[in-house]
């Protein structure tokens, strides 16, 4: 079966001069995957507005009807970084969307894999507030989506954005179905995602939080996936793995300090993928969070191609910073002990 992408030229459209979120990221990403070929290799998934019954799986009818009004009056800002223009509704709809067309086209079999590549983002996004460039959830609005399907019983989100998915957590911190891992810089914006958050009532258990200090680069990562993800990840069993695909925590990023280089970021997509061929018949879709040096951004969604393409292949024009990294090995211990792990899964 083929790896489908999601686009549509309205994800352009909610757009804000200056901002570090806007529509040159998805240009630039659009533009190298052309010129690479690989999007002649991928199977194109029409996407389709999210009903508001969709985003209210997730959200408030308030927070809908907020973002509503303000992109009919033209436009406006939500908090401090978080902005909407005339066009941003009608984005954020075929956002969400984008990936319910793609959860459907996974379980029907027509794709095996994917890639959303939406805007505006949305991991951030509360049930009842925009915040941090999002305003709805998409990944969430997917999973709850997916959740409808017989088939899919389970569902794992692996966030690897810089920046701890509130919004996310927030969601599902209290559902068993549902299992959210995200590793992220910290202490940062926006200031969740602490190794003790774990989940609540039903759902103890099913949040890993994995805060890194500044400066974590490729061998703190692959010490996460090998000692905390893999294992976890077996012991919950998913039906579908969702990513919230974030290229922020390169050391070239301006909006960050951590130190992943694209190679790393290749490695990570290649785990994943394996992971939900283990786990999941392979059903894994990765949807764009954030990512602000447009080289980078882009280089990093075509190596995460590359891997749900079955292909070792990496582009990394940048390389490797020069300075070591911080030893995370406590941070590890307490994670294994909060979440009652043994020994580290051996290397595969």
């Amino acid at each position: 079966m083929p790896t489908g992408y999601v686009y549509h030229p309205v994800y352009l459209e909610h757009n804000l001069i200056g901002h570090p979120e806007n529509a040159h990221r998805l240009e630039h990403i659009m533009r190298t995957l052309e010129e690479t070929g690989v999007l002649a290799r991928l199977t194109p998934i029409e996407p389709r507005p999210a009903t508001e019954e969709e985003l209210q799986r997730v959200h408030t009818p308030a927070l809908v009807a907020q973002v509503r009004r303000m992109a009919e009056r033209g436009g406006g800002h939500l908090d401090p970084d978080t902005y909407t223009n005339a066009r941003s509704y009608d984005a954020a709809l075929m956002a969400a969307g984008g990936l319910l067309a793609a959860v459907e086209a996974i379980l029907s079999g027509e794709i095996k894999n994917g890639f959303a590549l939406v805007r505006p983002p949305g991991h951030h996004a509360t049930p009842s507030r925009a915040m941090g460039f999002c305003l709805f959830n998409n990944v969430a609005i997917a999973a709850r989506h997916a959740l409808t399907f017989p088939p899919i019983r389970r569902v794992l989100i692996a966030d690897f954005d810089v920046h701890h998915g509130n919004g996310t957590q927030d969601i599902f911190e209290a559902d068993p179905l549902v299992f959210y891992v995200s590793t992220h810089e910290y202490p940062f914006y926006p200031g969740t995602g602490h190794w003790t958050e774990v989940g609540r009532g039903e759902g103890k258990g099913t949040v890993l939080n994995i805060p890194l200090p500044a400066g974590v680069g490729d061998q703190g990562y692959h010490r996460v996936f090998q000692e905390l993800i893999w294992p976890l990840a077996r012991r919950f069993q998913p039906d579908l793995i969702l990513v919230s695909a974030g290229y922020d925590a390169h050391w070239q990023d301006p909006l960050a300090m951590m130190r992943l280089t694209l190679t790393g970021y290749g490695q990570i997509a290649r785990e994943l993928v394996q992971m939900a061929r283990e786990l999941c018949a392979g059903r894994i879709l990765f949807t764009l969070e954030g990512g602000y040096n447009l080289d980078v951004l882009a280089h990093g969604v075509l190596n995460t191609f590359y891997a749900l393409l079955g292909e070792e292949t990496v582009s990394d024009p940048y390389g490797a910073p020069a300075a070591g990294e911080p030893d995370i090995s406590d941070l590890i211990e307490r994670i294994k002990e909060v979440h009652q792990l043994g020994e580290p899964s051996s290397e595969r």
